[in-house]
């Protein structure tokens, strides 16, 4: 069997793992934050702050007093090696990725930009994916980690990179306040050019289609599979389908804010506009054969995934995790 690599530079290759599999970090893993150009020494940096730095490299879980900040000149780089250290300091009161990246979906407050739990879930998806890797799967996965940018057609519901289509834009001096007028060129990834993948997969350039029967679609539900089975331990089936008929529906989740909504609303029974329904991209119905309440066994949970304002998705991974019917021993 092959293994394709992927995402060379999210800092997985850097983990251990322990005996189930989790990721552990280690000095090379922390070290490479040192390395990043915002705390990178440069020709201008003052004495204090190549020390630091050095230090640091030799020994990346090293205490560091606070005089050591003070004494640097570059406040900016101040603030960076702060950010870096809080960062640092929340992953040494965990035992594994998995359970820093768990605290946090449960509510544990952080200090830190949130760009560095969107890093977790790339680096966790990493290590999830890795065995029996199929492209249109991990494609389909930078949504939990990437905003994305919905182009809706007759027939296809196409999402790309948001950051990719935004410098593409910019680079055509086109309004990029007009997503769905976008003229960008973005490939598309298909079962047919899928390995294409492999070898750009850290530019997140390519776009894939979500519309329903698409094997994109299929992917996607395939990594929500596998996300809540490495966290959680329960086996589910998720499969798409196009509206929700249940005369006794019972659960139900959103994988964005615009999506918990629309599905509250509709399990209310309250009125819902055509342009609010629109926003519902992908609806799939998610079952469990353990691991949940003992009210909800045997029936199914709706999970529903829509576009916000100016058709952007903001995927949340953590709702699957904690939005679930589980039960009180998960």
């Amino acid at each position: 069997m092959t293994i394709n690599d992927f995402w060379l530079t999210s800092g997985w290759h850097l983990l251990d793992k322990d005996k189930s599999g989790c990721l552990v970090p280690t000095e090379d893993f922390m070290r490479a934050y040192f390395y990043r150009p915002e705390v990178a020494p440069i020709e201008e940096s003052c004495e204090a702050e190549i020390e630091l730095h050095k230090k640091l490299v030799e020994a990346p879980f090293i205490k560091v007093e606070k005089r050591d900040l003070d004494l640097i000149k570059d406040k900016d780089v101040v603030f960076n090696y702060e950010v870096i250290l809080k960062f640092r300091e929340f992953l040494s009161n965990y035992a594994t990725l998995e359970a820093a990246y768990l605290a946090i979906s449960r509510g544990q407050s952080i200090n830190f930009p949130p760009l560095f739990v969107d890093q977790l879930v790339q680096i966790i998806l990493r290590n999830i994916l890795n065995e029996n890797s199929f492209a249109l799967q991990v494609r389909a996965s930078e949504l939990f980690f990437r905003t994305q940018v919905v182009t809706i057609a007759e027939d296809e519901i196409m999402v790309a990179d948001e950051a990719v289509v935004q410098l593409q834009a910019e680079q055509k001096n086109i309004d990029t306040n007009k997503p769905n007028q976008l003229e960008v060129d973005i490939d598309i990834l298909r079962e047919s050019s899928a390995d294409n993948y492999w070898e750009r997969s850290d530019k997140f350039d390519t776009s894939i289609d979500l519309a329903y029967t698409k094997p994109g679609l299929d992917a996607l539900a395939r990594v929500i599979e596998k996300w809540i089975f490495h966290f959680l331990s329960i086996e589910v089936s998720v499969q798409p389908m196009q509206k929700i008929e249940d005369d006794k529906w019972s659960w139900h989740l959103g994988l964005d804010s615009d999506a918990t909504s629309i599905l509250n609303d509709l399990y209310e029974g309250a009125d819902v506009s055509e342009d609010r329904l629109k926003q519902i991209l992908c609806l799939f119905q998610l079952e469990a054969k353990d691991g949940f309440k003992e009210s909800m066994q045997g029936k199914p949970v709706y999970v529903g995934l829509a576009m916000g304002q100016k058709s952007i998705i903001k995927f949340k991974p953590q709702n699957l995790l904690t939005n679930l019917p589980l039960a009180d021993l998960l």
